[in-house]
């Protein structure tokens, strides 16, 4: 049976700790690999290492970095299929799907390679008689990510790249469910010429996380998950003074119009709430037809769905492969069980569902919803799975105060041909990322990821230049040489003459 260790100081590391977690090919339903659940000792060696080399590591030039990330990206691209092969054989998602993700993080490592002109500070000479001012931005010292399991490249990109080229160590904790492809990353920045001790990885559970979140010599700390724990690791973290941008659920929408193309809508509602079988904070699980338009869109978006094409997602006929884990299985079924007991219009059951072959995989299809309404546990919480529910709003107006009113503000979308109403969305809406006519509005990497209420905890998003700001401290100096006539003591605070 595979073991998976720590990777610290550039090498696999030896836990000591005597728990163990369990990995398994959700597609099959059988156990392939153990992972070690680090302890104190274990964190206490990463801790130890990034303190090592620190200081050295801040002082390199931000071009050294670059050019370090410049070979990462290269690595990346040369193991990419063996990259989205172990993402798929743990997560279970389709390969194409792993590997859109790993591109999606590889964009990350492209937008830090140009970390020189990115912190570039601001000049301004004479602020005073021959004084002179400037700013910069300086690393702050070890951060610490924690990712999910339904991103195991893109997510942990998302933190550590910025944050390294940024001058900073870094401490990854992914995972407990997927680690393999956060090790594999470590392997090739080892192999890219990053130093030693700058990027460790922690594989464990609460009692490491706990652990990183309250040491002394973690500066900030980034997390992407569900609400719950969101809020606590935001809470905890701040309370040991840390800096946290602490990513939480999400209940996306789409409104659609009776003015849209239809088909559009269908294909992103298609690809956007049953991707990845809805294992995305940025899955589309509620569309809300407006006027007229819920009919037709039943209609054409009922054949789809039944004929959505389950199974494992190494087969490239695939569209949705499995979901994580058996307990997660079950709590997509629970969902679904709720929503018919609440009264919501069960159009398409992907519940009973037995593949060939696959008998004992995490598998469940498509599933859609009708006459779901705002008081139903299937629309306020977060599902997680390949379930959609549609929602009946007689105006614009309705539908912006429906969305507006939930506790999540992650992501949203309209589709309409109308200008004015888009515009009108998209000033209006109480969310983070926005989309019009375009299904899945995550952010570019040189634009940042992030959303609104209780969906992001903290002052900053992820990657871009938020990620920049984040990663680092504004110093900003005032200077004047000891030249000309010398005035004497002042006892007001400085200006200009």
């Amino acid at each position: 049976m595979r073991k998976i260790n720590q990777f610290i100081d550039g090498k696999e590391y030896l836990s000591k700790s005597d728990r163990l977690g369990d990995i398994f090919n959700p597609a099959q339903g059988e156990k392939i690999a153990e992972v070690s659940l680090a302890n104190k000792s274990d964190v206490d060696a990463a801790i130890e290492s990034a303190l090592n080399v620190k200081q050295k590591w801040a002082s390199t030039p931000p071009l050294t970095r670059s050019r370090i990330f410049f070979k990462f990206k290269e690595l990346i691209l040369r193991d990419m299929d063996k990259l989205a092969h172990a993402l798929t054989e743990e997560h279970g998602k389709i390969l194409s799907d792993s590997q859109g993700s790993i591109t999606r993080g590889m964009e990350v490592v492209e937008f830090a390679c140009g970390i020189p002109h990115l912190l570039k500070g601001e000049f301004s000479e004479n602020v005073g008689s021959e004084i002179d001012s400037w700013s910069m931005r300086q690393p702050l010292g070890i951060s610490v990510g924690i990712s999910p399991f339904n991103f195991p490249a893109m997510v942990p990109m998302w933190m550590f790249v910025v944050s390294i080229a940024c001058g900073n160590c870094f401490i990854l904790k992914p995972s407990e469910k997927d680690p393999t492809v956060p090790m594999m990353l470590a392997e090739l920045l080892t192999e890219a010429g990053l130093p030693d001790g700058v990027f460790n990885v922690i594989n464990g559970d609460k009692e490491a996380v706990d652990l990183l979140i309250t040491n002394p010599h973690v500066d900030s700390v980034s997390f992407v998950g569900s609400t719950p724990v969101a809020e606590y690791i935001y809470h905890t973290s701040t309370q040991h003074n840390k800096r946290v941008q602490s990513l939480g659920g999400a209940k996306n929408h789409m409104i659609i119009m009776p003015d849209a193309d239809l088909d559009q809508v269908v294909d992103g509602l298609m690809g956007a709430g049953y991707g990845s079988a809805g294992e995305r904070c940025m899955a589309l699980s509620v569309a809300v037809a407006v006027g007229d338009v819920g009919d037709k869109l039943i209609e054409k978006l009922t054949p789809r769905v039944q004929s959505l094409k389950v199974g494992p997602g190494t087969d490239p006929e695939v569209e949705m492969g499995p979901v994580i884990s058996k307990q997660h299985l079950n709590k997509v079924r629970s969902y679904v069980d709720a929503g018919v007991e609440e009264g919501a219009q069960l159009i398409v059951d992907g519940r009973p569902i037995s593949l060939q072959g696959y008998e004992n995989g995490y598998f469940i299809g498509g599933c859609l919803f009708d006459n779901v309404t705002s008081e139903m546990k299937i629309y306020k919480e977060e599902i997680f799975g390949p379930v959609l529910s549609v929602v009946r709003k007689p105006t614009f107006d309705d539908a912006l105060e429906m969305l507006n009113n939930h506790e999540f503000g992650n992501g949203t979308t309209i589709y309409t041909r109308d200008g004015d109403t888009a515009r009108a969305f998209t000033n209006k809406c109480q969310i983070g990322m926005v989309g019009v006519n375009v299904p899945i509005p995550v952010p570019m990497a040189f634009h940042s990821f992030g959303g609104w209420k209780r969906s992001l905890f903290g002052d900053h998003a992820m990657h871009g230049m938020e990620g920049v700001r984040f990663f680092t401290r504004l110093k900003t100096v005032t200077s004047r040489w000891p030249t000309g006539i010398r005035k004497g003591a002042e006892f007001i605070i400085p200006t200009m003459k």
